[in-house]
């Protein structure tokens, strides 16, 4: 069944959105935290948003292309604003339709139905996995990015494999060499101090976004990362 999240703050159209489309198998959820869409979003996982534009602190545009930066789900503008530079204005922003209100349930409906048969295939994968979050710490693994309180890093694919490694593993030591054996494939051609170079690669590209002796060294035996952020 595919996850709709509904971003409409007038809690009279949200819940009845939500009915509406839960009598069709759809599994809806309303945002709650309009200062944190990005956050509601990672939370919840869906493969559709519905987004209002006049939302509090800010504004539907701004909220679609914080999704875009992490996730291709597709979004459906649902406003009461009609004119063409709004419209212009979602899909220049990332949104891939427009409902204009008051709208018949009937067109919602068959609009869903038909962005979601177009995105999705028998097959498809929810791409909002790909985010790995630990306590305000977000992992986009298909784009090897880190981001710490807004603060965005691009990591080479060695980089992001050991840091993904050791967030996974948080508090826990790992073997120098469980983490050879996962990032190269022939340890013949690998130097005893190749992974140490990586490691400090990884510790420096991590206190550019503010993130400082988070990657311990255990002598003899490997590596562990703490929470320091």
């Amino acid at each position: 069944m595919y996850k709709i999240l509904v971003i409409e703050d007038d809690e009279k159209i949200s819940k009845l959105i939500k009915d509406r489309l839960e009598r069709y198998s759809y599994i809806v959820s309303i945002a709650k935290d309009y200062s944190d869409i990005k956050g509601e979003f990672i939370k919840e996982e869906p493969h559709l948003v519905l987004l209002d534009i006049n939302l509090p602190n800010y504004d539907g545009f701004f909220w679609c292309r914080e999704i875009r930066s992490i996730s291709k789900a597709p979004i459906i503008f649902i406003s009461a604003r009609f004119s063409d530079m709004d419209q212009v204005m979602a899909i220049e922003n990332g949104g891939d339709d427009y409902i204009i209100k008051p709208f018949s349930f009937d067109l919602l409906l068959a609009k869903v139905k038909s962005v979601i048969r177009r995105t999705y295939g028998e097959y498809a994968e929810n791409d909002s996995k790909d985010i790995y979050e630990v306590d305000g710490v977000y992992l986009y693994k298909s784009q090897n990015i880190v981001e710490w309180e807004n603060n965005k890093i691009e990591l080479s694919k060695k980089e992001f494999s050991l840091l993904y490694i050791l967030i996974t593993n948080l508090d826990d030591i790992v073997s120098r060499e469980t983490l050879l054996n996962e990032l190269w494939d022939d340890m013949n051609f690998v130097d005893d101090n190749t992974l140490s170079v990586n490691i400090g690669r990884l510790r420096s590209r991590l206190e550019d976004i503010g993130i400082y002796d988070s990657i311990k060294t255990k002598r003899g035996q490997g590596y562990s990362m703490v929470k320091t952020w």
